[in-house]
């Protein structure tokens, strides 16, 4: 018998797992795909208060996400680091001095402690307009964070694991029915075998799939209330060299950010916000958002591009609660919490919410359920580090240098990589090794076969994908045979 079975291996629920199991839950987390595999590696990689959200008067929503920025600049300094914005101002657009005012509400409203305030730039005095055409001549400079989103995932459900959770992936909740003050599931693993589990309690973080969850209790009464909205973004080859990130805003109210993307080789822009009806396991980029993203980046900058300079591109749905807005860019992007039955045997819905809010989602949730399981009502997680993220006094830089002198064999594009990736768990991954011989096959891009054993043994990784666009994102990097190569290798790895 569990005491929470989670349902979803995103954000959400790898937090979940993780501040339940931190409080001395027995928790059982199943994800019918791979961690991170569907929304929460697919958003625009920010840890940020959504400046746009002031515009809604969402100022709650802000002050907390900005207050969780400076917990998880805290938490994970290898996978959260300090990023500028540069927001062009635009004549046509919002004017000048209401951009001002809401970055030093911004600036103000979450108790900012690390990251430096909003400053005012001139085209006379910054080269950050260099990129841009030259219509563009003032703005505005402010700070966010940005996040490897499908690693915070992933970091979330290895703690929880070894606080006493128990991840499956590739583990789909196919039936559930509830007896008493239990809750019967029926899991079905890789597709195939099924496995029976109680709990006494379930969460439903199931993301785009939570009303579909919520539909196997057999009762409609309190059902989630969701509007689903996909939003898409493209990679292209750099545009910019500044290590500064562009904040457009687009001609039909929305905004776009242009971000330095995998060591400045790429340009990340996004997002779109567009009303979802398809197959939430098929979701892609249309044509037509493509074109939009290019003809947003060409409102702006010199360098014009096409589809045709398109390398990837990735889309997510996100469930959003239906606060009944006209327009899928002004629905609420806060979390909504609703029960479809608070009894013996309670069921929750987790609806909405932002990758920068999980953390305090997490406690929210668990504040839900005191009546049930009173020893679990301290929170615990704000002051602690997520895997690799115990860095002193979280300044990465110093950790890094002193790291490198360690593994100086290594090289240093590799090593910031690792360091970067993996945090202080980096001495974990590399113990044993000390020469380039040491960490086995090498399938390209500084992919060995250690950091592999490492992905597979550690981090639930199984598949090629997992570990080049999940844990990693080196299938930017590798060629058609590397990646091959590394299939093939997994497969003969599974058949042995």
């Amino acid at each position: 018998m569990h005491d929470l079975l989670i349902i979803g291996g995103g954000i959400n629920g790898a937090g979940i797992a993780r501040d339940a199991a931190g409080r001395g839950l027995k928790v059982l987390l199943c994800e019918k795909d791979d961690l991170a595999s569907h929304t929460s590696s697919a958003s625009t990689k920010l840890i940020h208060g959504g400046l746009r959200y002031l515009e809604h008067y969402d100022f709650a929503l802000v002050r907390k996400a900005l207050m969780e920025r400076e917990v998880l600049l805290q938490a994970a300094p290898h996978i959260v680091w300090p990023l500028r914005f540069v927001l062009p101002h635009h004549k046509e657009m919002r004017p000048a001095w209401l951009i001002r005012l809401g970055l030093f509400l911004y600036d103000h409203l979450g108790g900012r402690k690390m990251l430096p305030a909003t400053k005012t730039l001139t085209r006379k005095n910054s080269d950050v307009f260099a990129p841009l055409k030259a219509m563009f001549t003032k703005g505005f400079e402010y700070s966010d964070c940005w996040v490897e989103d499908a690693r915070l995932v992933v970091l979330n459900a290895v703690d929880a694991a070894k606080r006493g959770a128990t991840i499956m992936t590739r583990t789909e909740c196919v039936s559930l029915n509830q007896t008493g003050d239990t809750w019967n599931a029926k899991l079905k693993i890789d597709g195939a075998t099924s496995m029976d589990v109680q709990a006494r309690a379930v969460v439903n973080a199931a993301g785009p799939w939570v009303d579909r969850i919520a539909s196997q209790t057999g009762t409609r009464t309190n059902a989630p209330t969701v509007r689903l909205v996909k939003g898409s973004h493209i990679i292209v080859p750099k545009m910019f060299d500044d290590a500064r990130c562009f904040f457009f805003q687009a001609g039909d109210g929305r905004i776009i950010f242009a971000i330095p993307y995998e060591g400045s080789r790429f340009t990340l822009i996004g997002t779109t916000d567009l009303q979802f009806e398809g197959d939430l396991d098929a979701v892609t980029a249309s044509p037509e958002e493509i074109q939009y993203l290019c003809d947003v980046s060409n409102e702006y900058f010199e360098q014009q591009i096409t589809p045709d300079d398109v390398v990837s591109t990735y889309s997510g749905v996100r469930p959003l609660f239906d606060d009944q807005a006209e327009d899928a860019s002004s629905v609420t992007r806060d979390y909504v919490l609703k029960f479809l039955d608070k009894g013996n045997a309670p069921f929750l819905s987790v609806i909405g919410g932002k990758i920068t809010t999980y953390r305090k989602l997490a406690e929210d949730v668990l504040k839900q359920f005191g009546d049930l399981f009173p020893q679990a009502q301290n929170p615990w997680t704000a002051k602690r580090s997520l895997p690799g993220g115990d860095i002193l006094n979280a300044d990465f830089e110093t950790f890094e240098a002193l790291s490198a002198k360690s593994y100086a064999w290594l090289d240093s594009a590799t090593h910031h990589r690792l360091a970067r990736t993996y945090g202080t768990c980096i001495h974990s991954l590399l113990d044993g090794a000390n020469s380039i011989a040491d960490l086995g096959h090498h399938y390209g891009a500084g992919l060995y076969q250690k950091e592999v054993d490492y992905l597979i043994e550690h981090e639930f990784a199984q598949t090629p994908e997992d570990i080049v666009w999940r844990r990693t994102k080196l299938g930017l990097h590798l060629t058609p045979s590397e990646l091959q190569a590394l299939r093939v290798r997994l497969e003969n790895r599974l058949v042995a």
